[in-house]
């Protein structure tokens, strides 16, 4: 009996581990079916984007955008809180319509700048550039003339063709000619600027004090149609971006003297000051209730288009996974928390917010995972400066099937993010956050706070792709044995300077912005 007792004993230890993998097996397994079989992306991203729209901090969509993912996360049963990080100036977009009036006519692509104050109506008036002026004073005597008057203080582009349309066409002479009128006409438009004795982010202030009816600009991202849609910097009139090829038409009607005049109007509304928020949800750890692994993204966007791939994605991403760990690894080791990050945009202040908040959850955080850039799949993670991010990442990438990372390279022990997005918040704080880098998919030019940001440009396969790789990567740390130990690599020396490389320290966010 007793000789039997010890065999069963020890066939229990050695079968155990294969248990446990059996186990680790059927998990991911199912991971893969629920995200491949049964998908919820394009739904969310529906609701999300073309429901509710653009999430730009302290706007009623961000509000409405905060309320929805609660309810849907309660809607898989998943814990889910609006945690109040601060407050932000609040505004709603309206209508933006521009008219050419004079010498001909034609409706213009236009729109408003965010915070852009409304026109009170529509305005017709003439449109005039910024002179080329010998000094300030010169500038100085000109700037009554604009009373009354639609300001353009940017260069029209010499070329709408972004550079790839040209190197596939265009002959090496041609090219390098483009490159060469493109560079003197910035060169000079900004040596332009700084005759006026203002800059770029001063011009527009001094010409509304003036009495200009309104500032042009045109923020061309290098792209066919697409222009970055950022804020207003005027209090008064309206800041308005206008399409580059209607830009190029007005200002060379200024040039050549032919006074063109436009009907503008801006409809938008201030609402005071708002409250902002992150949105928080949480799977309760079974047997280290007090250690935590997390899925993060910013909530938060630009408005120029719907912020889908800055960052609908993302937080489609850590929707998802978290949608489908609550179904088939309902009882983790580790609280699961997802972080849907506000005003990353303003430089992560509902990250950094969180951060300071939640000393408790940075000191138990076992690791963080964020993704920002974009709809492509992810192919780059960084061990972010941890000596031992090398150990500790690939045990978890080890267990992600083939196809679902085959591309991602890594880089250890590697350095750490200074503020590219929400896991630098906690880098800087000494967690382990890892950023899942994604392919660019033309995002910098094409949807990174561009007017072009919608949802047609997801890639669902990608963000699919993504979606496994993260409730893998969860899991895996959720149940890893160890915990994640937090020595820091040396960072060696910055060869910018010469100086010796330093961690980067935890940022004090912005609790009351925008006024």
């Amino acid at each position: 009996m007793k000789r039997l007792l010890t065999l069963m004993t020890l066939l229990t230890f050695c079968l155990a581990p294969l248990a446990q993998g059996q186990d680790q097996k059927t998990v991911i397994d199912n991971i893969i079916k629920e995200a491949n079989g049964n998908s919820q992306l394009e739904e969310l991203a529906y609701e999300m984007l073309d429901k509710n729209g653009p999430r730009l901090v302290g706007s009623p969509q961000m509000q409405a955008a905060n309320e929805w993912a609660v309810n849907k996360f309660k809607s898989w049963g998943i814990s889910a809180r609006n945690e109040q990080w601060g407050e932000w100036r609040g505004w709603e977009r309206g209508i933006t319509h521009v008219d050419l009036i004079e010498p001909r006519v034609k409706t213009l692509e236009a729109m408003s700048l965010a915070w852009s104050p409304a026109s009170n109506g529509p305005v017709t008036a003439e449109v005039v550039m910024i002179p080329d002026v010998a000094d300030k004073a010169a500038f100085e005597a000109w700037l009554p003339s604009v009373k009354g008057k639609f300001v353009m203080i940017n260069a029209a582009q010499p070329t709408g063709r972004p550079d790839y349309n040209w190197e596939k066409f265009g002959t090496e002479a041609s090219i390098e000619k483009m490159r060469s009128d493109r560079n003197t006409v910035l060169r000079g438009w900004s040596q332009r600027i700084r005759k006026t004795g203002y800059s770029s982010r001063t011009l527009p202030a001094a010409l509304e004090d003036a009495g200009a009816a309104g500032i042009l600009i045109s923020n061309w991202s290098r792209g066919f149609g697409v222009n970055k849609i950022f804020g207003a910097r005027t209090k008064k009139v309206p800041t308005v971006d206008i399409g580059l090829e209607d830009y190029g038409t007005l200002f060379r009607m200024v040039e050549h003297g032919d006074s063109p005049q436009i009907r503008l109007e801006v409809t938008s509304k201030e609402l005071g000051m708002m409250p902002t928020f992150n949105t928080m949800a949480e799977i309760k750890g079974s047997e280290k209730p007090d250690e935590y692994v997390m899925l993060s993204a910013h909530f938060d966007s630009w408005d120029g288009g719907t912020g889908a791939t800055d960052n609908g994605t993302g937080s489609l991403v850590m929707m998802e996974a978290m949608r489908i760990l609550k179904k088939h690894y309902p009882n983790p080791k580790r609280t699961i928390l997802v972080g849907l990050w506000g005003s990353e945009e303003q430089g992560l202040n509902g990250s950094s917010s969180f951060v300071q908040d939640n000393p408790k959850v940075v000191e138990g955080l076992q690791a963080l995972f964020n993704q920002d850039n974009g709809t492509g799949r992810v192919v780059n993670i960084s061990g972010q400066g941890f000596l031992h991010s090398y150990e500790f990442i690939n045990r978890w990438l080890g267990a992600v099937p083939r196809e679902y990372k085959s591309e991602i390279r890594t880089t250890f022990p590697g350095a750490p993010g200074g503020g590219g997005s929400d896991y630098a918040s906690f880098v800087a704080a000494g967690a382990p956050g890892f950023s899942l880098s994604s392919l660019s998919w033309d995002y910098g030019s094409y949807t990174w706070h561009t007017n072009r940001d919608t949802y047609d440009k997801i890639v669902f396969d990608d963000v699919r792709n993504n979606a496994i790789l993260t409730a893998i990567m969860v899991y895996m740390a959720s149940e890893d044995p160890k915990t994640f130990p937090r020595d820091k690599a040396e960072l060696g020396m910055n060869p910018r300077n010469g100086q010796p490389r330093t961690w980067p320290t935890p940022r004090n966010p912005n609790r009351k912005g925008g006024q």
